[in-house]
């Protein structure tokens, strides 16, 4: 079975590529550039360009057909929600040019890209989730900044928004507040790049995500770990974890969302927790994570496992992991003392980690760490990542964008 691996420029697009040609897939990644760091790897069979899915819906869907039709049966890999939602909004493109797609319906994609309505759907299941209301214009703005409990977050409804044309664009990060003054001033900046947002209470505590391979709402595979460092130190992409066996309250909480969500696919659950607190939602990302190498490493082979599944129909259970693995994203970890140096944004309610301290740790190898992208038998990929940095840097485009911009303060 031929395989497109999409978003060749994400950390997971990289670890899929290695992960399906050790399977013994023959897999072509693409990219809405003439290159890639997935498409680097020595794992790659072939390389294709399509056009920006956030520009030309329409062209880009039709350049993943006709990749198709060159052999039917070929698996679709998203990798970001910008990619995925054109492709699931008209995946009978797809499919009526032979395509393979592990999804669920199109209609539990947007219900799970829309945390709106996946925070109702937790607090519906009894699960903790923040007090949260939801924003559509400057009246209901005005009313909250006068009445919420400060500090809060402002956050993108969703992280990729889909207009009624099937256009797609990127909303951006989040913003915090602890003043009226600071609310007003970042809901004037985020309504310039997203259509509704969410008001959220701040929550103390650690990031703390689940990831799973689901088969229409039963479990299949399972992952956890835990962050040391975030490439931004007010939480996204982790840029230093660990693995961790799943905690057990986080682990019930998430299955039963993505039961609820009869999720078919890949998924990741994500929580703010502190200890002897209950775990508080976040938000659901229904695709693979940026972390996904470090799963990998452990012994879940998550990219493998899914492809087995759109071949077969099904797999066997594969719940065992190694704990205690340690996995670093080289230019995260460096992105993260650029954060770190720059200093705390506006409205940043918790301290910031120091400068100093922050240097000696991303300094001071650990014995044992695995690469997100560097392996001495595959080394391009890595040079990939900084030559596209670099780029990025120099066309004065967000250097986050390799992140896919989230809009999360929680992220892994």
């Amino acid at each position: 079975m031929k395989i497109l691996v999409l978003d060749g420029n994400q950390n997971q697009a990289v670890a899929s590529v290695r992960s399906l040609a050790r399977a013994g897939y023959a897999v072509l990644v693409g990219e809405s550039s003439s290159w890639s760091k997935a498409g680097w790897s020595r794992s790659c069979h072939g390389t294709f360009e399509y056009p920006a899915p956030q520009h030309q819906t329409e062209a880009f869907v039709s350049r993943i057909a006709e990749m198709v039709r060159l052999e039917p049966g070929t698996l679709v890999l998203p990798m970001t929600e910008a990619t995925t939602l054109p492709l699931s909004a008209q995946r009978d493109v797809l499919y009526s040019a032979g395509a393979r797609m592990v999804l669920p319906s199109h209609a539990e994609v947007l219900r799970a890209f829309d945390k709106d309505q996946t925070t109702r759907l937790a607090a519906s299941l009894g699960i903790t989730v923040p007090r949260t209301i939801l924003i559509s214009s400057l009246e209901e703005a005005n009313r909250a900044a006068a009445s919420i409990t400060y500090p809060v977050v402002l956050k993108p409804r969703a992280s990729e928004e889909l207009s009624s044309q099937g256009a797609v664009h990127t909303t951006g990060r989040p913003r915090y507040a602890s003043t009226p003054a600071e609310f007003r001033a970042a809901y004037d900046e985020m309504t310039r790049r997203c259509s509704a947002l969410l008001v959220q209470e701040y929550v103390k505590g650690e990031g703390a995500g689940y990831f799973a391979l689901m088969r229409h709402g039963e479990l299949r595979a399972e992952f956890a770990h835990r962050r040391i460092r975030d490439v931004h130190p007010t939480g996204s992409g982790s840029a230093v974890r660990v693995s961790v066996e799943p905690q057990p309250e986080i682990r019930e909480a998430a299955l039963e969302i993505l039961r609820a969500l009869n999720w078919h696919g890949v998924a990741m659950v994500e929580f703010r927790h502190q200890k002897g607190e209950p775990p508080v939602f976040l938000e659901v990302n229904g695709r693979f994570w940026n972390s996904l190498p470090l799963a990998c490493f452990a012994g879940v082979d998550f990219p493998a496992l899914l492809a087995r599944m759109a071949e077969t129909g099904d797999v066997e259970s594969a719940l065992p992991y190694r704990a205690g693995v340690r996995c670093r994203w080289f230019l995260g970890d460096f992105r993260h003392l650029l954060e770190v140096w720059r200093g705390a944004p506006p409205g940043f309610p918790e301290p910031y980690p120091g400068r100093l301290q922050t240097l000696a740790s991303v300094l001071s190898p650990v014995r044992g760490t695995v690469h997100d992208l560097f392996t001495w038998n595959d080394p391009l990929p890595e040079l990939a990542d900084w030559l596209n940095f670099a780029m990025r840097i120099v066309d004065h485009k967000p250097a986050w964008k390799g992140l896919h911009a989230q809009g999360r303060y929680s992220h892994s």
